[in-house]
Formats: C-alpha cells, structure tokens, sequence
C-alpha cells in the first residue's frame, strides 16, 4: 500500500510537472510538488509523552511484505525487494557522495582506508587486499596476518595501494589524508567511493550497495535488516515512557571538550530514543560549554565519548570540571547517572552492533521498559528452542 501510495503521488507530480508552463524541469516540478505533500517531520523533543501501546508511534511504514507469507521490518529507502520477498540489485554502484561506478566488477579486488569500512565489506561477503593499521589495531576481524598494511587512517600510502592493484579502495570523505590521494589514486585507473557513516541508515545504504557488488542477500539480512528489527524495538520500547529524559552528550579529547547533538553517533541514537539533549535548547553549549549553562539545566544523564587515548580524555575531563564542587552537585553525577560511553559501540561505527547500541542507551534512559521487553524476548527464544527440542524428539522416537 505504501509503495502504491508513493507510485500514485509520483505519477501525479509529473502530470502536473507535464501542465506547467515549461520554464521549469519536471524533475524540479515533481519534487516541489512532493515536499509540499509531505508534512513536516516532529522533532523528538516536541514529540507528546505516550503512556501506552496505543499511542505508540506509527511505524507502518517500515514494515513491507516479504513473499514468507508475513510482514517483516525493512529498511524502505534501501531495501527494494520483489514480489517474491527477494532483494532488487541497486544496479549503478554508488557511494555517499553521489559518485557513480557503471562498470564495477562484482566482488571487485577492494583495499579499505577505514577499519570500519573494512568491517563492513566483511560483513558483505567481500574480501580484502589491503587495510590500514587501524582494522587490525581496533578491531578483531580475522583478518590474515601478512594482509598488507597501506599506512594508517589518517596517512594512507599512495604508492603502497597503487601497488596492490585494486579495482575498489573505500574511503572516508572526512578525512582530509584520504582525501588527498583520491586524485592519485583515480588517476591511477582505481575507483574510489567515499562513505559518510554517521547513522544506522548511512550504514543500511552503504551496505545495500555492497551487497550489489558481492550478492551475498543472506549477510544483507543478517547484518542489516536483522539489525533493523532489533533498533525498530528500541524505539518502541522507548516510546511507551510518559517522560522524556533530558541529556549532556559531551565529546572528550585530550585537549579539549566538546557538547554534541545528534550529528554524532551517540548523539542520533539519544534523539531516536526521545531523549532531549540540553545542547538543542542552547545552542552556545557547542561553541563553548558553560559549566553554569549545564547547572542551570541539571540534566537527568550525562553521557561521554571519548575520542584519542580514553585515559588522557578523561584526566581532562576531570582537571576541568569534575574537581569542581559545582559539578558534584549535579543531580546526574550525584545519582549515578554520568556515564562514559564504551568505545566499540559508541566512537567506532557499530557496525552490525547497532541494534547493540540502542539496547545499551535504552537499558539506562528506561531501565523498567527495557527489561521487561529483554526479559519478553528471550522468553519467546527460550520457548522457540524448547519447541524445537520436542519436535526434534518426537521425530527421532
């Protein structure tokens, strides 16, 4: 119905586009027509406090039938799948930037500048030829030991990748030394896509395009959509509290602080989960956290990331603001509340742990949801496998 829906208004904005009077394109026409269809997306913050299931929100846009005979959570913007429930080829490879690889090979010989661009290749189905320091550094992924190491995240070699003669290097757009050898490598013959992964949907897109190139549609599921339903949960499991907690997400570095919103990953999963960050109602807080700003607003939790050596972030940390008596006055701080975020679900990107992410944020926002809804489900998995176990014994006697 959804998809009937969006054809519908599709068809309409370019028959309106086709009765104009010429001075504009249909394509601009037909956008302009649909935005204008389309309300206003609800900040979190606005978003009434719900005190059951029925006020839950409405998320039947995210369920599509899968030919299984059921509905099931997707991701609609990036999975496109038959009447048969199988995925559609996105065809075109693309990266986040716009960037266009027509002729593309399938599992094309592929070096990764970024540890969790690596991960996620993996996760695919891909192989790869070659990483930086950072994939075997900060993460286990099995890779072999004489993989070939072209320099690190923030210093790749040039000249080392050009040698191993890929056919695909990923690349992350912000980071300025990959960015510099783009050109060399281009100009080299090598294809370079560039991904920004700031959310669970910049992940569900760039691993929809892997799958074009590898075809492995079991690892799509399993890492994606799979993790889809467990994050679509999440979110409901939230939206059942009548309170909306109030948040401090600050970023630490050994030589500085900053307040983040939801441009950061922890920052994004917060917002999807109700919570208001005190940064939004003060936006100086991002230029200059003022520890009075943060008094006056004595958030209900305070969350740290952590980016660099964690020890020297948080000596930091503590050298500006936990020493002082102010900030022990914290209803936060004094009620247990000031948590810093662990490193491989909240600074690396998750991954295939995303739904992880959520869990851990949902567990501290809304300890009394979140462990009735944990408790349900390994209830329903226990139950499944004891089902299984009888119908496997029965079969055997």
């Amino acid at each position: 119905m959804i998809k009937k829906t969006f054809l519908c208004l599709l068809c309409l904005c370019l028959v309106l586009s086709g009765c104009g009077d010429g001075s504009a394109p249909a394509s601009s026409s037909g956008e302009a027509a649909l935005s204008s269809a389309m309300p206003e997306p609800e900040s979190s913050s606005q978003a009434p406090a719900v005190s059951g299931m029925e006020s839950a929100p409405d998320v039947s846009g995210a369920y599509e039938y899968r030919g299984d005979g059921k509905e099931q959570y997707v991701i609609p913007e990036f999975s496109r799948r038959g009447e048969d429930g199988a995925l559609l080829n996105p065809g075109i490879f693309r990266d986040s930037l716009g960037g266009e690889f027509p002729d593309m090979p399938e599992n094309p010989r592929t070096v990764s500048l970024y540890g969790s661009y690596a991960e996620a290749w993996l996760l695919a189905g891909g192989e790869l030829a070659g990483v930086t320091k950072d994939a075997l550094e900060e993460r286990d992924l099995g890779l072999p030991a004489d993989i070939p190491v072209v320099g690190t995240v923030k210093e790749p070699n040039a000249e080392t990748i050009i040698a191993l003669e890929p056919e695909l290097v990923l690349l992350n757009p912000d980071i300025a030394g990959q960015m510099d050898i783009r050109d060399v490598l281009e100009n080299a013959g090598i294809s370079c896509a560039c991904f920004r992964v700031d959310t669970f949907a910049d992940y569900s897109s760039m691993m929809f395009q892997f799958w074009g190139l590898t075809g492995r549609e079991d690892l799509y599921k399993q890492n994606v959509e799979d993790v889809g339903e467990e994050i679509q949960e999440a979110k409901m499991t939230a939206a059942l509290s009548s309170n909306l907690p109030s948040v401090l997400l600050m970023r630490a570095f050994s030589t500085g602080i900053k307040a983040k919103t939801d441009d950061e990953l922890a920052g994004s999963i917060l917002k999807d989960l109700n919570a208001r960050n005190i940064a939004d109602d003060h936006p100086s807080m991002l230029e200059d956290l003022s520890l009075e700003e943060i008094i006056g607003a004595d958030p209900d939790f305070i969350f740290v990331t952590t980016m660099g050596n964690e020890e020297k972030a948080l000596q930091y940390l503590d050298s500006l603001i936990e020493k002082n008596p102010a900030w022990q006055e914290l209803t936060a701080v004094k009620e247990g509340r000031y948590i810093v975020l662990p490193k491989d679900l909240f600074h690396y990107k998750p991954n295939n742990r995303w739904g992880e992410s959520y869990e851990y944020l949902g567990k501290i926002l809304y300890p009394a949801l979140f462990e009735g809804e944990w408790q349900r489900k390994a209830a329903d998995e226990g139950q499944g496998q004891q089902e299984t176990a009888a119908a496997s014994a029965a079969d055997a006697s």
